[in-house]
């Protein structure tokens, strides 16, 4: 990384413009939609090939949705830690173990499924993707289209969430640490 300090104010706006687009997952395509311009003129600012102007950085900071002292200003470095809440919700617990940008992506969590969490509901889910699930400890029930499957502590499913499913506890509480992408967390784990 250059030397924040003695780096020019535009390098620096560009640079950090692709950093924090990065970090929240968001394509060129997406930034110019919410700044109102050309994809390919994005590009150019962001590689240097255009001169980035004070007439950008307002447009360009709020398609971001951060300040313009986060676009221009030295980057901070960020705690690798992940500090996330936990969060239940439909007879699961779960403590988020990646960091994760608004636009989504794959997060990984690991989810404590509750006893109680037994019956599927008579639809079950279907949504884009796929959910990778490694149980930890107990036996968890998975509803895969016709078939109703135990999956044992050490045992791993991955499956595409376009066929309807449904996962709950067997005769117990059961642990999973789980990868899904957006579309699942928000089928799986904001009812």
């Amino acid at each position: 990384m250059a030397n924040q300090t003695q780096e020019p104010v535009e390098a620096r706006a560009r640079r950090r413009l692709r950093e924090i687009r990065t970090e929240l997952g968001l394509t060129l395509q997406q930034i110019a939609d919410r700044a109102h311009i050309d994809v390919s003129t994005l590009s150019r600012l962001e590689s240097g090939k255009r001169r980035l102007t004070l007439d950008h950085l307002p447009g360009l900071a709020a398609a971001l949705g951060v300040t313009l002292e986060e676009l221009v200003g030295p980057s901070v470095p960020r705690d690798p830690r992940v500090r996330s809440r936990s969060r239940t919700c439909d007879g699961m617990t779960l403590w988020p173990l990646t960091h994760r940008g608004p636009s989504g992506g794959l997060g990984a969590y690991r989810i404590q499924i509750d006893p109680g969490r037994n019956s599927p509901p008579a639809q079950l889910p279907v949504h884009d993707g796929e959910d990778w699930l490694y149980v930890l400890d107990g036996r968890l029930r998975l509803v895969l289209g016709d078939e109703d499957l135990s999956v044992e502590p050490g045992e791993v499913v991955q499956f595409s969430t376009r066929t309807p499913h449904w996962f709950g506890a067997l005769d117990g509480p059961v642990t999973v640490i789980a990868i899904l992408g957006a579309q699942g967390e928000r089928t799986h784990l904001h009812r």
